[in-house]
């Protein structure tokens, strides 16, 4: 640490030499003055605030950009407008992507897939959706998302952290920060990314812990042998020599504490311990081999094949099990430009029964009623064409103005439809809803409120909603 050198020069560093000494305790509570929160596994002070009404969160994350008026939000007027131009008073002075920016025509392609009313609700669903559809009066559909962002990294980056550019924490963090974890064998936040998924580049930053200390960084869920790298012993090194070598470690890094006070070094400690008792959680927890041969087939055939999204959505079940806290799963490849109908009828059938056997198997657990699911992706698509607009075939671009996604259990109202848009799903009509206050939302269902969890940081009292967000009441229960 070739900083450590400096640390001789700063008040901490002092005051913990001083003959007269202010005594560890006092420093130990300026410390955390100056943090913000208490940094451990029981999470911050006095949190939650108030009754949660969720214990844990699964956010399935569509990335790519999910087209709202193929799936959730149906406009059968547009028939009769195909391949006319999107009338200028609709689209405004909207800034477009340079995909698009340049054509020189915009005619609107409407959805060649049909819509019905389904359960007891009357939840309009795509035929895209049919497992979706069957959890109708579970789910809350929100068809008035908005964002900031046009573009994918920043508009992803704004949904996992709250703020476009790069280095805040993430959401899955930020309740590992505030809530702690209800585990000590696995950690608070773990995150996994459908393999053969294709689309957009995913970064780690995406789930890190920005500014909080590094503890509350997600772990990283892989197929294949080592679901978590770097986790296995060399050959030849008994568990026995683990533990002797990891309590040798820590001895050595208490030296390293009590000299710098560094509290990057109890975090490394803690991350060190928690990887140990991994190394016993994580084989039991990947071992599909108990799950009966009923759960296989309600999330599909590919559950069985490890790092698909079904194999996921059922390792997530198992992880909110055993007490994880936040569970995200990225899918990607959902940025359709071109040749949409064949392509968003893949990315369906790739996760539609999956995410909806997630809901039931949570049901039938008893935990649905407290854990909160999130569903969809980092903005919408155009009502426009981009390229070529075809009897069959059509592509949309990018629109950060309106999109749907859908939320269940943990507080969430089912069965009812929040928002609405315009007759092009191209701007907003009823009761916007902005990406912090889904956060809002999110973290009111845990019994956190979101201006009360801050962390100091240059300075500054930062919080996952910045200085916005707004509770979306209606949705819920």
């Amino acid at each position: 640490m070739t900083h450590e050198p400096n640390l001789d020069l700063t008040r901490r560093h002092f005051f913990s030499r001083s003959a007269a000494g202010l005594g560890i305790a006092t420093l130990s509570n300026l410390l955390a003055s100056d943090l913000g929160a208490a940094d451990g596994q029981d999470g911050f002070p006095r949190v939650p605030h108030f009754a949660p009404r969720a214990k844990r969160v699964i956010y399935l994350f569509q990335s790519g950009g999910p087209s709202q008026m193929d799936l959730f939000d149906p406009k059968p007027g547009l028939l009769e407008h195909q391949g006319t131009e999107l009338p200028d008073s609709i689209r405004g002075n909207q800034r477009l992507t340079g995909m698009t920016a340049a054509q020189v025509s915009f005619p609107v392609a409407p959805s060649k897939f049909a819509f019905s009313r389904h359960g007891e609700s009357g939840q309009e669903i795509s035929e895209l959706l049919p497992y979706t559809a069957s959890i109708a009066d579970k789910i809350a559909i929100v068809r008035s998302m908005h964002t900031e962002q046009i573009n994918h990294d920043p508009a992803i980056t704004y949904l996992q952290t709250g703020h476009q550019l790069a280095g805040r924490p993430s959401l899955g963090s930020w309740l590992s920060y505030g809530l702690g974890s209800e585990s000590s064998s696995l950690p608070a936040f773990v995150v996994m990314v459908s393999q053969g998924s294709g689309g957009q580049p995913l970064y780690s930053r995406l789930w890190g812990s920005g500014f909080l200390p590094t503890r509350h960084q997600a772990v990283k869920f892989r197929a294949g042998r080592e679901p978590v790298l770097y986790l296995n012993d060399p050959e030849g090194f008994s568990r026995e020599d683990r533990r002797r070598y990891l309590e040798d470690l820590s001895a050595l890094n208490r030296v390293r504490f009590d000299e710098y006070g560094d509290p990057e070094i109890e975090n490394r400690i803690a991350q060190y311990e928690m990887a140990y008792r991994m190394q016993a959680s994580v084989p039991e927890l990947t071992d599909l081999s108990s799950e009966p041969e009923g759960i296989f087939e309600m999330y599909g055939k590919d559950s069985r094949t490890p790092g698909s999204y079904a194999s996921n959505c059922l390792l997530a079940r198992r992880l909110v099990e055993r007490g994880v806290r936040c569970v995200q799963l990225f899918h990607r490849g959902w940025d359709h430009h071109g040749n949409l109908p064949n392509r968003l009828a893949q990315k369906c059938s790739q996760t539609d029964q999956a995410s909806a056997a997630l809901v039931k198997d949570l049901e039938q657990r008893g935990l649905l009623d407290d854990t909160l699911v999130v569903w969809g992706g980092e903005f919408g698509r155009t009502v426009y064409c981009q390229g070529k607009l075809t009897a069959q075939d059509y592509g949309r671009d990018h629109h950060p103005r309106c999109f749907s996604i859908w939320l269940a259990g943990g507080g969430i109202q089912g069965g009812v439809t929040h928002g609405a848009t315009d007759d092009y799903s191209y701007n907003l009509a009823a009761d916007p809803v902005s990406v912090h206050d889904l956060h809002a939302t999110m973290l009111h269902l845990l019994g956190v409120d979101h201006k009360r969890l801050t962390f100091k940081y240059q300075g500054r009292h930062f919080r996952l909603t910045d200085v916005h967000g707004e509770v979306v009441q209606p949705v819920l229960a």
